[in-house]
């Protein structure tokens, strides 16, 4: 009996652990440095479980907010500031839209606080006055429709596969920098366009591309013009041609009517939309082929009357283009343009 007590009293009683590690016990001592361990694994894998989906909510929540406080900056208070300048630049968010096609907001930013910049730095307008109140309210009047313009010749440059290449921006930007006294260099002019227009060479640059591309879309479509120009050109290339008498006498065209004018005395080099240019190639009496201007506002056939070392004299019959502007005016009033933000 008491052989039996002292086993059962063995049982019960706890193994001693070793006091030393050797080969034989290394086993067991493992293990019971891994049970020990166990007690801390499914709790810290439901503390990391938990910490995941509260980062997640707290992300979209964020998101959210700032996303809710963006479109309140944008089309509620409106806010043309720097940062949400910046914010446009990288999301195109839309302004507007013309036809189905989005006005980037960016593209309005743009035009716009170039324009305010010009008022109050170069014009000493203040813009926190009444006059100057007015004055913006004018200006995000013109920096809309620009950018709808120029968005609706994007749309149709798409279906008509125009495109402007990086050779036609660099002539057009080299002709830009044409004076009098010579090429103005690069440095210069961007200073220039920084300090009147608060663009940088790569703001102007894509301003400027626009401009080119809402011309080469003009141009495309106004096939009265064409057809009115192409006219003109071979009555004022007759001899003794009357540059007065044909545009009395010409008829328009769908929408186009030729006008007659004179530079008189003008650089070689002036800023006319490349007439001067183009006159400087002539002889006097000259008439020129039909010239694209590079302002966008037609087409002209130009005859040299005079020209020295420095100026040329020369006259002109004008076709302006009519098209865009009446189909963009029609697409307005049918309702196809949509304003994101209240214009004054």
């Amino acid at each position: 009996m008491k052989k039996l007590i002292t086993k059962v009293l063995r049982k019960k009683s706890a193994p001693v652990p070793p006091s030393r590690i050797t080969n034989e016990t290394v086993a067991e001592h493992r293990e019971r440095i891994l049970a020990g361990g166990r007690r801390f694994k499914y709790p810290v894998q439901y503390a990391r479980h938990r910490l995941v989906i509260n980062a997640i909510i707290i992300s979209i929540a964020a998101l959210i907010v700032m996303i809710a406080v963006g479109w309140w900056q944008l089309y509620s208070a409106q806010n043309t500031g720097t940062f949400m300048y910046r914010v446009t630049k990288v999301l195109p968010v839309p302004v507007a839209s013309v036809d189905g096609y989005p006005v980037l907001y960016r593209d309005y930013l743009m035009k716009y606080r170039s324009s305010a910049y010009y008022l109050e730095k170069k014009e000493q307008v203040s813009l926190k006055s009444d006059d100057g109140k007015r004055q913006l309210d004018y200006i995000k009047q013109q920096a809309m429709q620009d950018s709808v313009a120029d968005a609706y010749a994007q749309k149709l440059a798409g279906g008509l596969k125009l495109t402007v290449t990086d050779q036609e921006l660099e002539s057009f930007l080299t002709l830009q920098r044409q004076s009098p006294d010579g090429e103005v260099s690069q440095q210069t002019y961007d200073a220039v366009v920084l300090d009147y227009y608060n663009w940088t060479p790569d703001e102007y640059r894509y301003a400027t591309k626009n401009k080119l591309l809402r011309q080469k879309v003009a141009y495309a479509i106004d096939k009265d013009a064409s057809t009115l120009s192409s006219s003109l050109l071979t009555q004022a290339k007759a001899s003794g041609s009357d540059f007065k008498a044909i545009v009395a006498a010409a008829k328009p065209v769908g929408g186009s009517k030729a006008t007659y004018g004179a530079s008189g005395w003008v650089p070689r080099s002036n800023q006319d939309g490349g007439l001067a240019l183009a006159a400087a190639k002539l002889q006097k009496g000259d008439v020129s082929d039909v010239i694209k201007s590079t302002t966008g506002d037609g087409y002209y056939i130009v005859r040299l009357l005079d020209s020295n070392d420095s100026q040329v004299s020369y006259e002109y019959i004008q076709i302006p283009l009519t098209k865009f502007t009446n189909d963009l005016a029609s697409i307005t009033k049918a309702g196809k343009v949509k304003h994101y933000i209240s214009i004054p």
